[in-house]
């Protein structure tokens, strides 16, 4: 498979990356779609839900769809940090380093929220960097390098809570839920995991061009201003928060997260078959850009306020458009008259 990918060949590519995933994947289209936007994007992915929805199989035809290398690393509470990275051994020749599992082109970290805070924070610098460090030598991961996070009910017995550090780490938060009916019926007809069969549509070197592309499509000034202003809604201290996230939110969300906002868009854009991120893009990506990067204080859970109730009225309440204040024609005299500017449009952009 040719390693070269022109931009006018990328949506098409895309798109079939996508059908592949769906076909393996059965009544599952939003987390398909969200897992491919994170992987053109450059980000990974922290996938929730019930045992049983298709998690693993959607990590598994991913890697064989886009021809990755693939490792599981299933995290329990006895999971030591050198259990993913590797470690030194003694051989003939003295200390040589044995890669862990990390060493992989996609790794699916199982439950990893079962693990110890320790253990979680050796996926930090690997998410984070593309790089690991073992015995104060740095080494390279391969690329492209994709993690695919699962967690269990934060309820659920054995489970510790993800430090925020690592949750930033995450582009987008996704959940998969229970299929529907016509899915189920689907889904009983099909085969198991362990007779997958996902065409290969391409391979390492033409997602790393894939992901080139997306990252220089055209956002333009409009667009990213509504980003902006979305980001600054989110922060309670600052003017323009709204009422609602002024009462329930501790702390928004940071500059990083502007920037996995804009990246996404960039990707929902490519698999939507355009060259240039629309207001409309920044709107799809953003419950699972915010949803995990957002707090809420107390009164908030005493009202039962969740996360997604709140990110459905920030953005019922941020225009598209900036509002715009009327100004007079003339301003002396009883008979001033005024001029009103045109106010925030609902379209998309």
């Amino acid at each position: 498979m040719s390693a070269s990918l022109s931009l006018a060949e990328a949506p098409a590519v895309a798109r079939a990356l996508e059908a592949a995933l769906e076909h393996a994947v059965v009544g599952q289209p939003a987390a398909v779609r969200g897992v491919l936007v994170a992987l053109l994007a450059g980000g990974h992915v922290l996938l929730g839900g019930p045992p049983g929805v298709g998690k693993t199989r959607l990590a598994r035809a991913l890697a064989r769809a886009a021809g990755l290398r693939f490792q599981r690393i299933a995290f329990t509470p006895d999971l030591m940090p050198a259990d993913i990275v590797g470690t030194q051994v003694l051989g003939a020749r003295g200390f040589q380093f044995l890669p862990g599992p990390i060493f992989a082109h996609l790794v699916l970290a199982d439950e990893v929220n079962r693990a110890t805070p320790r253990t979680q924070s050796a996926l930090l610098e690997a998410m984070q960097e593309r790089a690991v460090t073992v015995a104060g030598h740095t080494r390279a991961l391969p690329a492209p390098f994709f993690v695919l996070a699962t967690e269990s009910a934060e309820q659920g017995e054995g489970t510790y809570p993800l430090p925020e550090a690592q949750l930033d780490r995450f582009a987008l938060r996704l959940r998969m839920g229970l299929p529907s009916l016509t899915a189920l019926r689907a889904i009983a007809a099909h085969p198991s995991d362990d007779e997958l069969s996902v065409p290969v549509v391409l391979d390492g070197p033409r997602l790393l061009a894939l992901q080139t592309h997306t990252a220089h499509l055209v956002v333009a000034s409009h667009v990213r201003d509504y980003a902006v202003r979305l980001i600054l809604a989110t922060r309670p201290e600052r003017p323009e928060a709204p009422a609602v996230v002024r009462r329930y939110v501790r702390y928004g969300a940071s500059p990083r997260a502007l920037q996995v906002l804009e990246a996404t868009a960039r990707a929902h854009a490519l698999l939507e078959g355009r060259f240039n991120a629309a207001c409309s893009d920044v709107r799809r990506v953003a419950p699972a850009v915010l949803r995990h990067r957002l707090r809420l204080n107390v009164e908030a859970d005493v009202q039962g306020i969740d996360v997604e109730t709140l990110l459905g009225q920030l953005l019922a309440t941020v225009p598209e458009t900036p509002r715009r204040w009327a100004w007079p024609l003339w301003s002396s005299g009883a008979g001033a008259r005024w001029r009103v500017a045109p106010v925030a449009r609902g379209g998309r952009g």
